[in-house]
């Protein structure tokens, strides 16, 4: 079968003349068509690409030779103040970044300045600022105590560390030092049961066997929990002839609620009195009530403090002794008692203002006896703890004869909590280290293991 007009000669398909492809003016165009020769597309002259301000133009156009783009001066990139700017542009070619040129003097002077004034700003830093006392309260506070956990302790060998030194004719005391004096009270205290599941005899029972004197109550003091030893010191300052109201004082104002509460249970628990009673009992007057004030363990423990309270607790306290004849004990003990340390020691600084005096010498002025010594000791310590310790340790061993009690009291009750700032009151205040005046003050094993304690020489 045939198709008329296919193939199609002219005007048909494929189209010879005009027809598809067109051969002029059809597709593609010749001149003025698609593609367009002149003009059309491409377009040759100013067509695309355009050749003269067409695209890509030529001049002008796209990519401009001149002014276009690429720019070839002031266009994209520019070449001169474009981008990159060669002069002045970014980056910079002098004095710029990186500079094009080889840097001249003034380039490397800056680059130097700006290097050493960076290094400068590190060194201080580093290397001065932690010298400022700010930075060690912030920064450096952590851990202050001389004895640390020992890694990977084991009781069970702990206690045939013990057995060995106390079995068969005499005592290895240095064995007993080296272990006691390198473990932390957690790791001490489960030595007793430890001790007993292995051998079935009771540790403290050999120990005081096996060692005497000082050196014996300082072994025994370190085997105790802090509140157990806490305890054990305040029925000891009790009980007998007379009262050591210093132990009483020393504990009370210096332990958080927390742990003054644990102090409490134990106490009725081992003595089976309660720790209040017993303080009533063999105290009186203003003494007894900031003793058993002290005993509820409810100061305020908050750190914020009011500046106008604080003012108001600083009046208070001048109308109650300095501006009054006689004094309101009551209202000292009241402040002293209930506010926060931190609030303390805002009132402590207003008083110093409003009255020109230290508070400490107005309660020297206004009290004495046991109630001064209280009333000072809660002052101190809320002051400056570890300069109130560290006070206490110089008393013990100044003078003639050493209490002994003190000394074994503090040396292990602060020896996990402050005792490095305890060493820099110590040497700070008295021109010698705490290390130097136990050596001399001391002796034997009950002086190895004090050291211990301490930690080392200042």
């Amino acid at each position: 079968m045939s198709y008329p007009g296919y193939p199609p000669q002219a005007g048909g398909y494929p189209p010879q003349p005009g027809a598809y492809p067109p051969q002029a003016g059809a597709y593609p165009p010749q001149p003025g068509t698609y593609p367009p020769q002149a003009g059309g597309y491409p377009p040759q002259p100013g067509g695309y690409p355009p050749q003269a301000g067409g695209y890509p133009p030529q001049a002008g156009g796209y990519p401009p030779q001149a002014g276009g783009y690429p720019p070839q001066a002031g266009g994209y990139p520019p070449q001169a103040g474009g981008y990159p700017p060669q002069a002045g542009g970014f980056p910079h070619q002098a004095g710029g970044y990186p500079p094009a040129p080889p840097p001249g003097k003034a380039s490397i002077r800056n680059f130097f300045f700006f290097f050493f004034f960076f290094l400068s700003i590190l060194d201080d830093f580093f290397f001065t600022f932690p010298k400022k006392k700010t930075f060690s309260c912030l920064f450096c506070k952590g851990f202050r105590g001389t004895i640390k956990d020992f890694p990977g302790a084991d009781p069970l060998k702990d206690v045939e560390v013990l057995r060995k030194a106390m079995k068969g004719f005499g005592t290895d005391e240095q064995a007993i030092i080296d272990l006691l004096g390198s473990r932390s009270n957690k790791q001490r205290v489960p030595l007793l049961r430890a001790y007993k599941t292995s051998y079935g005899k009771d540790l403290i029972k050999d120990l005081h066997s096996e060692l005497s004197g000082d050196f014996r109550k300082l072994v025994m003091a370190t085997l105790k929990s802090p509140a157990q030893f806490d305890a054990s010191e305040i029925h000891s300052a009790i009980k007998g002839a007379g009262t050591d109201e210093a132990c009483l004082i020393e504990i009370l104002s210096s332990r958080s609620n927390a742990e003054i509460k644990e102090i409490t249970r134990i106490y009725k628990t081992e003595y089976k009195k309660s720790m209040e009673d017993a303080i009533s009992s063999d105290t009186s007057g203003h003494f007894r009530r900031l003793l058993i004030s002290l005993a509820q363990g409810n100061r305020d423990e908050r750190p914020n403090v009011d500046l106008s309270l604080a003012k108001q607790d600083a009046q208070a306290l001048y109308a109650a002794g300095e501006n009054k004849l006689g004094t309101d004990e009551s209202k000292f003990n009241a402040i002293l008692c209930a506010r926060s340390k931190s609030h303390l020691a805002t009132v402590f600084l207003e008083y110093q203002k409003m009255c020109g005096r230290d508070i400490e010498k107005s309660i020297s002025r206004e009290m004495s006896g046991d109630l001064e010594s209280g009333m000072l000791a809660v002052v101190k310590c809320i002051k400056n703890t570890p300069a109130y310790f560290a006070e206490r340790l110089y008393k013990a061993m100044k003078g003639a004869g050493t209490k002994d009690t003190t000394l074994i009291r503090i040396m292990v009750s602060r020896s996990e909590v402050d005792m490095l700032d305890i060493r820099q009151e110590y040497v700070k205040n008295y021109g010698k280290s705490l290390y130097t005046d136990i050596s001399g003050d001391t002796s034997g094993d009950y002086k190895k293991l004090l050291l211990k304690l301490c930690g080392g020489n200042d």
